[in-house]
């Protein structure tokens, strides 16, 4: 039997909205990372100063098991990749293959400018030497987010990986050993049995008991905890985002198949009971259709209660809009993590989609290919960051960088300009420097 799903009615039409109004209309769930950054500090701060016994410590406290070895041994990689179901290797490994076919294609090339004879600017581009990679645990099991993380960090050629998981009480524990059986696919030997805030300031500061040295990058995503301690340790180390809590929008008009996107929204909200899911329309007939579908499929998912609670609170909504105009303006204005089109024409509409994570074109491209096998990444801005910021991807791990080669004579041909300049500034050692060169 099913039970209605009171999924609010945001009705836009008729009214004008901007970034403020719209987000306000549908805020994100109410976390306050401020605040989850001051409560994190001291557990940081004990990281820093005690390493793997602070480990120990919050892992006992929080989850009620010790997570010693923290490094997880080879032979315990090789015993959870020999008992993977073979249906599922199957499956990890073709996630495995698209991801790096992706990741290759999006290699950014170096590229080389000649100004003047003996003037050129090359740019090359660099690997982040040694990275720390995040698998969240709780509510899930992320062997995507394995591959997700760890397949564009080795096509760009990063030297050190390492990864990081929870202790999972079910597993004596360890890690889940999904999450293990994908690093030895990926042939992945550093792998740690550490989770949340401390995993990260594990990776920051490094655990010098087991001779684990800091990494320079965090990338992955994580709970509100740990994009507060990625905030708080910024600088410390880089980092790829503050990845939040998952967020799907659907622009639709009466076009649409109302129980494919219903399906859709209840896909991302099972991931948290702070996810966001909106659907926006000019239609109220598919509006009230796809609310109609969703009691169904609400009622019959395994994680039902979680689905109904993220449905229901505020990050979720059905937006009225007046047209597909409109519809394209709110989507904008509110950057979703995932975006899904289901349009009469959706490549015309999305040339005019400017902020979003991903953008997946039609019913048969659904977020939930992308968190598993379309070969995009699934680590993507949320909370509006997708309108400065993008995607975990090859381009996540690498730097580019500038090469000056100039000879005399290319020197020479600007040496004057640049004294100018360094005159106009009052800077004029920076001038001298160069005319230095070619006083008799």
């Amino acid at each position: 039997m099913s039970v209605a799903v009171n999924l609010r009615i945001v009705d836009l039409r008729a009214k004008e909205f901007d970034s403020i109004s719209a987000n306000s209309a549908v805020p994100r769930a109410a976390v306050d990372i401020t605040k989850a950054v001051e409560e994190i500090i001291p557990l940081l701060e004990d990281v820093r100063l005690t390493g793997e016994d602070a480990i120990v410590r919050v892992t006992a406290e929080r989850d009620g098991v010790d997570p010693r070895p923290i490094k997880v041994s080879a032979e315990e990689l090789a015993a959870a990749l020999a008992n993977l179901d073979p249906s599922l290797r199957k499956a990890i490994e073709e996630s495995i293959e698209r991801v790096f076919k992706v990741s290759r294609a999006n290699m950014p090339q170096s590229s080389s400018v000649r100004l003047s004879d003996g003037a050129t600017v090359h740019q090359r581009w660099q690997p982040v030497e040694s990275v720390g990679l995040y698998v969240p645990g709780g509510k899930a099991v992320y062997p995507s987010s394995v591959i997700m993380n760890v397949v564009p960090a080795q096509v760009a050629g990063v030297d050190r990986l390492a990864v990081a998981s929870p202790a999972q009480k079910a597993f004596s524990g360890r890690p889940h050993p999904t999450v293990l059986a994908t690093a030895a696919l990926l042939g992945v030997e550093d792998v740690y049995c550490m989770g949340g805030p401390a995993a990260v300031a594990a990776f920051a500061y490094g655990l010098p008991q087991i001779d684990f040295a800091p990494v320079n990058l965090v990338t992955g995503p994580g709970n509100i905890y740990v994009a507060a301690a990625k905030r708080a340790l910024r600088g410390t180390i880089g980092i790829d985002s503050e990845a939040g809590t998952t967020e799907i929008l659907v622009l639709a008009d009466s076009s649409a198949n109302a129980r494919f996107i219903a399906y859709d929204l209840v896909s991302q909200a099972e991931h948290d009971e702070a996810a966001a899911a909106v659907l926006v329309t000019d239609s109220v007939e598919l509006a009230n259709a796809v609310i109609n579908e969703l009691g169904e499929l609400v009622s019959a998912t395994a994680s039902s209660d979680r689905v109904r609670t993220a449905l229901q609170g505020q990050q979720s909504a059905v937006v009225l809009v007046d047209n597909l105009d409109a519809g394209i303006s709110f989507t904008n204005f509110y950057a979703t993590e995932h975006l899904e089109l289901h349009t009469q024409d959706n490549q015309a509409v999305l040339q005019r989609i400017t902020n979003a994570g991903a953008i997946f074109m039609g019913e048969y491209s659904p977020v939930s290919l992308g968190d598993y096998l379309a070969g995009s990444s699934h680590v993507l801005p949320t909370g509006q960051q997708a309108k400065f910021g993008s995607g975990l991807g090859v381009h996540s791990f690498l730097r580019p960088q500038q090469v000056i080669d100039y000879d005399k004579k290319g020197l020479e041909a600007v040496a004057n300009l640049v004294k100018d300049f360094s005159e106009a500034e009052g800077l004029p050692a920076h001038g001298e420097a160069v005319t230095a060169r070619f006083e008799a």
